[in-house]
């Protein structure tokens, strides 16, 4: 297949284990008694990476790797900045942000580590409501992630609401250039980085090539696909994934992104993610016209009261994945994808879709993102 050929020939730095993420029954949660009956699959990106926290910013930054450790890095330049002239060297310290419980940060902290090179973590206190909403807020600043990314041994910059880092963070990166460092910026979920999508082209692969063994009944695939909708580029690499696939011959698969913030509505995010897919297909030879709005359906009825907010069905569903089926969730994005999952399966929803497509069974995929190193900063509340 010429384009998972070009993907192949596409520069990957592996950080994850040699082998897919797993993927396995959740039992409890099938549905067989249903017309037609449902069964349900997890697949475990935060069991992904021997790195610390495993979750789904390691696949992706497998393709911006090649570009850090470059002799002229092409994409390190902040998005709001950008320059024509590639960076002078190969980059010496990395450069994130995130909300105060950014799985995202964690991750790039590990790379740094992992490559040798230092790391600033810029946290913003007024991204999102889990700050505001907890009780206990010197917990909340110190614990989970915040803790972790300490502990991997990068600065770690808390900034407070208002502050003009929070919305441009170009400052940071001038000062270190000032003091002669070469710092290489990887935007907020890597979803702004223009390679940040490819991961989840690869992971699309990396599930249909799964699915050859598992032994699924009905259609034999994954036929619906839940993943959580943060910055953008993880619906929208798997997105583009599939629809290369489909054009060397497959069948399609339906991806649902489960938004976990209402601060931007869904046509906001819509518009975001059908960017990225496109952008990803570009690099495995999919045109533009390829991939459409009809492609992406992201779902806003879970997004709760504010990113990170734990609220009370959100919390459910997360002592439910627990005290069922012995998986751990996170509070802010995998808690609330399995909530919208489930609402999908128990209601009309996933029914409708069946009688469409004419399924005898729909077999689900829910992807773990990882994440739960910000459970201890949730203690008040769970």
């Amino acid at each position: 297949m010429k384009m998972t050929e070009k993907l192949i020939q596409i520069p990957r730095s592996q950080l994850l284990y040699s082998h897919p993420s797993p993927i396995h029954a959740l039992k409890s949660l099938t549905l067989n008694h249903l017309k037609p009956p449902i069964s349900i699959h997890a697949k475990r990106e935060d069991q992904s990476s021997p790195l610390a926290c495993s979750g789904n910013k390691y696949r992706k930054l497998e393709y911006i790797v090649p570009d850090i450790l470059s002799s002229t890095p092409k994409y390190g330049y902040h998005e709001l900045h950008p320059r024509e002239e590639n960076l002078p060297g190969p980059a010496t310290t990395l450069v994130t942000e995130g909300a105060i419980q950014s799985n995202h940060t964690v991750q790039v902290a590990a790379l740094a580590r992992k490559l040798g090179l230092k790391a600033h973590i810029l946290l913003h206190r007024g991204t999102g409501g889990g700050l505001r909403t907890a009780t206990d807020k010197t917990s909340f600043l110190r614990a989970g992630n915040v803790q972790v990314n300490r502990l991997l041994g990068a600065d770690v910059h808390v900034y407070d609401e208002g502050d003009p880092v929070a919305d441009d963070a170009n400052p940071v990166l001038e000062d270190l250039r000032a003091r002669g460092e070469i710092p290489y910026w990887i935007p907020g979920g890597a979803s702004l980085h223009p390679l940040g999508g490819l991961g989840y082209v690869r992971g699309a692969v990396e599930i249909v090539e799964q699915e050859e063994v598992l032994g699924l009944g009905g259609s034999g695939r994954f036929d619906v696909v839940f993943v959580a909708c943060g910055s953008g580029s993880t619906v929208g690499g798997l997105i583009a994934g599939f629809r290369m696939l489909e054009k060397s011959g497959m069948a399609p698969r339906k991806v649902i992104g489960v938004l976990n913030s209402p601060t931007k509505p869904r046509s906001y995010h819509e518009e975001r993610v059908l960017a990225f897919a496109r952008r990803a297909g570009t690099f495995v030879g999919l045109e533009e016209g390829d991939i459409s709005m009809k492609d992406v359906c992201l779902e806003d009825r879970f997004v709760g009261t504010g990113y990170g907010v734990l609220d009370t069905d959100t919390s459910l569903a997360l002592e439910t994945m627990a005290q069922m089926e012995g998986v751990l969730l996170d509070p802010v994005y995998t808690a609330k994808v399995a909530r919208g999952m489930m609402q999908w399966v128990q209601e009309k929803e996933m029914k409708d879709y069946a009688e469409q497509l004419d399924l005898k069974q729909v077999n689900v995929l829910f992807i773990h993102t990882g994440g739960q190193t910000a459970l201890g900063a949730y203690a008040d509340r769970i």
